[in-house]
């Protein structure tokens, strides 16, 4: 059974919303806005931050990577294409997941339309040094084109939260699988994070999905109703069981995509610590990456590596080397989304979906 995520009439959103905590999330966002910085403040800060780790990382392996020798040309040109090709495969899938989620929810739109999308979002996710984020283009063409902008913002939302599940899940299989991984501070770093980021997760699905969390900020203001679609999202994945599990398979496909373009590229300049260590520290280099502190992850990415990789026969000089060629991979596969963000998105509209009751 499919659910969509529906406006809940006026009187019911008076009545099941509390004075005290609307009042308390005006409070905060005002708080956010007043303490965030400019938006040429953020961009030069984040910059900084990459060169300086790049800097450093750089200094600290400038041995390694002046004395660094690739065998064959021709074969890790092959690797590299591979890799990329790998890159591009995954975008799709992500797209394809993201559509799921969509569907689900009875939020109408075409996969090759999600596909596009996607695209100029990487675009601008991985490409330009910009504070609007390609997770801000989503949402603002997909509710262009379904009609609503909490929809489209709890169709990304669940899709990001699935790939924070799928990840961890990775490092702690693989870590169960060779036990010897964690003899290594870096192995046990790994554990820990994927712990941790575990748990945080399932607290930030139990207070998003149960209905004294978010299900009671549903209606009355955009904040609040943008909150109370993500409730109501979950609440339909939860009770189709069907549905997410088709999500969760997606979800391991994209990001093993992901694993296996880190271990193609490793396979370029000679870096192969084994399947199990790539399962075990990738997903965790694909987290790290993504915290926004710098500009596409660069620094963050290359340090992790190194941390990850130096107790299995990788120096400095190949890890940053691998961190840099992922990313540059990455930027190659995001410029096939420069057209779609050129011709922008169009508004589509179609009928509205039925109401889904709130919580459980």
């Amino acid at each position: 059974m499919r659910g969509a995520i529906a406006p809940v009439p006026p009187s019911q959103r008076r009545a099941r919303v509390p004075h005290g905590l609307a009042a308390l999330l005006r409070a905060c966002v005002n708080v956010a806005r007043r303490c965030m910085a400019p938006a040429p403040v953020r961009i030069a800060l984040r910059l900084g931050v990459s060169a300086g780790l790049l800097a450093w990382l750089l200094s600290v392996s400038r041995e390694e990577l002046s004395s660094l020798e690739v065998g064959s040309k021709s074969a890790a040109a092959a690797w590299l294409i591979a890799a990329a090709l790998t890159i591009a495969v995954a975008f799709v899938m992500a797209s394809a997941r993201w559509w799921q989620v969509a569907d689900t929810l009875d939020v109408k739109v075409s996969g090759r339309s999600m596909l596009s999308i996607y695209l100029a979002a990487q675009f601008v996710g991985n490409f330009l040094p910009t504070t609007i984020g390609g997770d801000v283009l989503r949402v603002n063409r997909l509710g262009r084109m379904c009609g609503s902008r909490a929809n489209a913002f709890a169709t990304v939302i669940i899709e990001r939260l699935t790939g924070w599940i799928v990840l961890p899940l990775f490092t702690l299989a693989a870590l169960a699988a060779q036990p010897s991984l964690l003899r290594h501070s870096g192995g046990q770093i790994a554990g820990g994070l994927a712990l941790g980021t575990l748990l945080v997760l399932a607290f930030i699905v139990w207070f998003a999905e149960h209905p004294r969390g978010l299900g009671r900020l549903s209606g009355g203001t955009h904040i609040r109703d943008w909150l109370g679609a993500v409730h109501t999202g979950l609440s339909v994945f939860r009770r189709n069981r069907g549905a997410a599990g088709r999500l969760l398979s997606i979800g391991f496909a994209y990001q093993f995509l992901l694993v296996a373009a880190t271990a193609l590229a490793g396979a370029a300049i000679g870096v192969n610590p084994g399947l199990l260590a790539w399962l075990a520290f990738a997903p965790m280099v694909l987290i790290v990456q993504n915290l926004p502190f710098t500009i596409g992850g660069l620094g963050v990415r290359e340090g992790a590596l190194v941390l990850f990789l130096d107790a299995h026969g990788v120096n400095e000089g190949e890890a940053v080397l691998l961190g840099l060629l992922l990313y540059a991979l990455t930027l190659l596969v995001s410029l096939t989304g420069a057209p779609a963000l050129a011709l922008g998105g169009r508004r589509r509209r179609g009928k509205a979906p039925a109401e889904v009751p709130l919580g459980p």
